[in-house]
């Protein structure tokens, strides 16, 4: 009995250990996996991922409240921008619970790229997002590419050659 009691104790702590040294990027939806479908409220008009089947998709995680996300937006637009006429649509999944706070921030920091609102956070749970801002590049096939999470400015080259790799197919 207790070598069963510390058997099972010391697997309970090598599975805290585990879960404790992986990193985010290992516990979100990962490169093959199908891309969790989400169906919400936009700007203008709702956003679904089953609309976009057929292009690349970049799907953005912010906040309001996130400062990431604030340096992260102008190259989102940048990339829409340079890349939307290649098959990138970038979409923003905002996770405020109040959309005001969201709409203060665009006001700020405008998106030129397509904005959905999910207070409840049901689309981050089902990407298993960890941290703001998170993205995932969805492929035509409905497939995760990549994910990436956080944004600093040193990351944008890198970033941008994976989704270049991604249009051109390799």
């Amino acid at each position: 009995m207790i070598r069963s009691t510390i058997r099972h104790t010391a697997t309970a702590a090598f599975a805290a250990a585990l879960t404790l040294c992986t990193p985010l990027s290992a516990l979100a939806v990962g490169p093959g996996d199908t891309a969790p479908a989400f169906d919400l409220p936009g700007t203008v008009q709702p956003v679904r991922l089953a609309d976009l089947k057929g292009k690349y998709v970049y799907v953005d995680f912010w906040a309001s409240w996130c400062g990431p996300c604030r340096q992260s937006f102008p190259w989102l637009n940048e990339m829409q921008a340079k890349y939307g006429a290649q098959g990138l649509t970038v979409v923003g999944i905002n996770v405020d619970t109040k959309r005001e706070d969201a709409l203060a921030f665009l006001k700020e920091v405008p998106a030129n790229f397509r904005l959905a609102f999910d207070p409840s956070g049901t689309s981050p749970k089902a990407y298993k997002i960890k941290g703001m801002p998170s993205s995932i590049l969805v492929g035509p096939d409905g497939k995760v590419i990549f994910h990436h999470a956080g944004f600093r400015p040193e990351n944008r080259a890198e970033l941008e050659e994976k989704i270049r790799k991604a249009l051109r197919g390799a």
